[in-house]
């Protein structure tokens, strides 16, 4: 008897990818035969991640002494150069080995004066390209002279280990996810970067105190212009020196695992920065090294390089990269940024208006292979590891394991919901919102493939957009934010920024995203020095001194989103898939769900607020509010009397007060 063909779970969950299952089970078949490729050569795949224990600066015990390697296939020659030998351009030529790597070794016993903690060192490569000092690929810190800006490597071995005291630490124990983004350079007031130290004594315990327990930290791997927000990288193995030393880093990853915050890093793997001077582009003379060669090497929009997945040289490098941020720095989890650029030879420039987009037309193979192999080896290393994927496209099976013909990511962003909450506060008069829209936007998602909700992120903050408060209230922010001035605009924007964020985190996603001040309805956009601001840092920073100051509503808005959070968190209503619509009111704008223990009655109504609202519950019996956003604690109008308790009738409904641009929240008591 011929035994069933099992069926993928990617197939069973969505039986329209039925006519794509010789597509999936041909990416399947191109990971499984690569990793048996690289286990039979290397033994594991985590293995083959050790490539930074290779190349680059590494103590070798036995030999007492530094060796370090390059990968440099086509250059004619390398030599090391440095303060360890006064910079000396020929004394040190390095040795060529098999496979294009090149290898010097600095036996401890000539080079201990020399060769030393915080001392600066390039390689010189020559190549048909000519020759160019270089910073080595693997190196682990680089700085830039204050000078004449120039970056170099910078040899990093203090005295003393980092003492980690994150032992007991457990992500798991977080349970539903809610992320604030952030970024420790413009995290401070001062018109200045902020660091590491600076962001772990000021910024970590407001975060603890509004009760997120994950962040995901922006621009943390080397970059040469600060305005990139972090995504032009340079240096892949280098935590940015202009926040502070490497060790500072890990004491804010130690202190935010002590306070129960788990430690995302956005890894950027989709694409390098073009500079020679401080990248990888033309290492070793041509651009074809780490990346696509020509055209196809090139992101226009981004003015970036492009890397070649296909070669094992280049998924060594990143894979070791992410091993490396995994045990070095306790990193929890990776958001990856440019899923989408990665998958797609248009990189995301089309329509996907067909399921021939995701697994027929233009995607990029390799890319899928590597972004397998990356999800794989991360839980490897860490099997509670937290993997999201940045991708526009709705490609099936990115939030899948890979052995069920996914591609192994924990969650994906909800990206097109912030882009539509912008949309209808532009082009839409409040009275026109469509509250089936509204919510069918929320809910449409893939099933089984968890997603992270957000309302808005630091692409809404950047100059050129607006964030949720600047679209709301806009100029009237800086003029009518204190307690005694009335004002219509800053009512209804502080009405409808609770309740937008508030929608979108009970129902777009199993976990949820904030940028950094936004809770609170930070009246500025992010625009980082540059030439065009005479390279002013003042709005690249975060007015907390709004949010304190008892005299102006912004604490309405972080008082809200704390209770938010807090009610959502201690009902684990992210987790819960047991939506159920009680009631969908298009006259009054008046949206009714349940969803886990909790009854959700939005009212995004301009002006409608009816008396003896009446709406049917599950279940017959007493019911109480449990959180109420027209509170004067969070900026509303006090017309709630909370202390009511609401009995179901014979029709098994409730009757409340359904007051305007208002969200109530029942909860039964018995």
């Amino acid at each position: 008897m011929t035994k069933a063909k099992k069926i993928l779970k990617i197939i069973k969950d969505d039986p329209w990818l039925a006519p794509y299952e010789p597509d999936i089970e041909e990416r399947l078949d191109v990971y499984k035969n690569l990793v048996k490729s690289l286990k039979k050569y290397y033994g594991s795949i985590s293995k083959f991640a050790d490539g930074h224990h290779y190349f680059g600066i590494n103590y070798d015990k036995k030999k007492k002494g530094w060796y370090y390697r390059e990968w440099a296939p086509m250059a004619h020659s390398l030599y090391l150069i440095g303060d360890f030998n006064l910079w000396n351009r020929t004394s040190h030529p390095m040795t060529r080995l098999d496979g294009g790597i090149w290898e010097f070794f600095l036996e401890e016993e000539e080079y201990k004066t020399t060769f030393t903690h915080e001392s600066l060192l390039k390689v010189l490569v020559i190549s048909k390209d000519g020759s160019k000092d270089r910073i080595p690929a693997y190196i682990t810190r680089v700085v830039q002279n204050s000078t004449t800006n120039d970056f170099a490597g910078q040899i990093w071995m203090p005295d003393k280990k980092f003492k980690w005291t994150d032992q007991n630490f457990d992500v798991l124990k977080n349970g539903d996810l809610f992320i604030y983004e952030c970024h420790v350079g413009m995290a401070q007031e001062t018109e200045d970067v902020g660091t590491y130290l600076e962001f772990a004594k000021n910024v970590l315990p407001r975060i603890k105190k509004l009760g997120y327990n994950a962040i995901q930290l922006m621009a943390v791997q080397e970059h040469p212009y600060y305005g990139s927000f972090g995504y032009h990288v340079s240096n892949f193995f280098a935590p940015s020196s202009r926040f502070g030393t490497p060790e500072e880093l890990k004491a804010l990853i130690d202190k935010a695992h002590k306070l129960g915050i788990a430690v995302i890093m956005d890894l950027v793997h989709s694409h390098a920065v073009k500079n020679e001077n401080e990248g990888l582009n033309m290492f070793d003379g041509t651009d074809y090294q780490y990346f696509h060669a020509g055209g196809k090497g090139h992101h226009s929009g981004w003015d970036s390089k492009l890397f070649n997945y296909g070669k094992w040289e280049v998924l060594q490098f990143l894979l070791s990269n992410i091993k490396y941020w995994i045990e070095e720095f306790h990193f929890d989890g990776f958001r990856f940024d440019g899923v989408t650029s990665m998958l797609y030879s248009h990189h995301g420039h089309t329509v996907f208006d067909h399921y021939d987009k995701y697994f027929k037309d233009d995607v990029e193979k390799e890319a899928v292979t590597y972004l397998q192999l990356a999800n794989d080896l991360a839980n490897e290393i860490k099997p509670d590891v937290i993997t999201i994927a940045e991708d526009v496209s709705g490609m099936p099976g990115l939030g899948i394991k890979v052995k069920d013909g996914g591609l192994g990511f924990d969650y994906r962003l909800a990206m097109g919901v912030p882009d539509y909450w912008i949309k209808i506060l532009k082009h839409k008069a409040d009275e026109d919102w469509n509250i089936h829209e509204i919510y069918g936007v929320m809910v449409n998602r893939r099933y089984g493939e968890k997603t992270i909700g957000y309302a808005e992120s630091h692409d809404q903050a950047l100059v050129g957009d607006k964030t949720l408060a600047f679209w709301l209230m806009d100029k009237e922010m800086y003029f009518h934010m204190q307690i005694s001035d009335e004002n219509l605009i800053i009512d209804r924007g502080i009405a409808l920024h609770k309740m937008i964020r508030f929608f979108t985190m009970v129902l777009a996603g199993e976990g949820y995203l904030n940028f950094i001040g936004n809770e609170f309805g930070h009246p500025e956009w992010v625009d980082f020095p540059r030439e065009g601001n005479d390279w002013s840092y003042k709005y690249a920073r975060r007015q907390w001194s709004l949010v304190d100051n008892d005299q102006l509503k912004y604490q309405f808005l972080a008082a809200f989103d704390h209770a938010m959070i807090k009610l959502t968190k201690a009902n684990k209503i992210l987790s819960q898939h047991d939506t159920q619509q009680l009631n969908m009111d298009e006259t009054n704008k008046t949206i009714i769900f349940k969803k886990g223990n909790l009854i959700f009655v939005f009212n995004f109504h301009p002006s409608n607020s009816i008396a003896d609202y009446q709406f049917w519950v599950p279940q017959i019996g007493k019911y109480k509010i449990v959180l109420n956003s027209d509170n004067p604690e969070f900026g509303g109008h006090d017309r709630i009397d909370e202390s009511v308790i609401f009995t179901t009738n014979e029709d098994q409904k409730i009757s409340i007060y359904n007051t305007n641009r208002t969200v109530l929240v029942f909860k039964k008591t018995r």
